[in-house]
């Protein structure tokens, strides 16, 4: 959006919730968009990859090629670290959550793991998916954002309270 469009929204103000590891992770497998933070030439990328919940573990699909099919492929043990985030915000009301996992990807080299998440992991772009990677969460932190009720309005937020 271009701050020529930025237009006052009449949104209250929001209260943000820390949310447990298990909780997190039920929302981020509630929805199949995200996007994974890895390094490519020691400079953060980001790209937007759909994914399945997997006991736990992340699950996106690449391709021959991809920047980080070659980052996880060159990566000896434990793998590459990478950040994964999903959410869900709506734009009218700002009320959603929001998380991100760190952890470690790996390539999934195991022929049957592999067809398995190609059966359930359908690629949103016309090319082929040959590749799996497994991102195994060494952290995951999520925040969900509510209304604030009228009696915290009049307070500041800790987070500018600490500042």
């Amino acid at each position: 959006m271009r701050f020529d469009d930025v237009r006052s929204s009449p949104v209250g103000p929001r209260r943000s919730t820390e949310l447990g590891g298990d909780e997190a992770l039920a929302l981020l497998g509630s929805v199949s968009l995200g996007r994974i933070v890895f390094t490519r030439h020691a400079l953060p990328t980001v790209r937007p990859v759909n994914h399945v919940l997997d006991g736990g573990d992340i699950v996106i699909r690449t391709h021959e090629g991809a920047a980080l099919t070659s980052r996880t492929h060159e990566a000896g043990a434990p793998g590459v670290v990478v950040a994964y985030e999903a959410d869900l915000i709506d734009p009218g009301t700002h009320l959603g959550w929001s998380v991100v996992v760190t952890g470690y990807a790996r390539l999934v080299t195991d022929p049957v793991e592999l067809a398995r998440y190609q059966a359930v992991l359908r690629p949103w772009v016309e090319r082929t998916m040959d590749y799996a990677v497994r991102i195994v969460p060494d952290l995951i932190t999520g925040i969900r954002l509510t209304e604030a009720h009228p009696s915290e309005r009049s307070k500041p937020s800790e987070s500018s309270a600490k500042v």
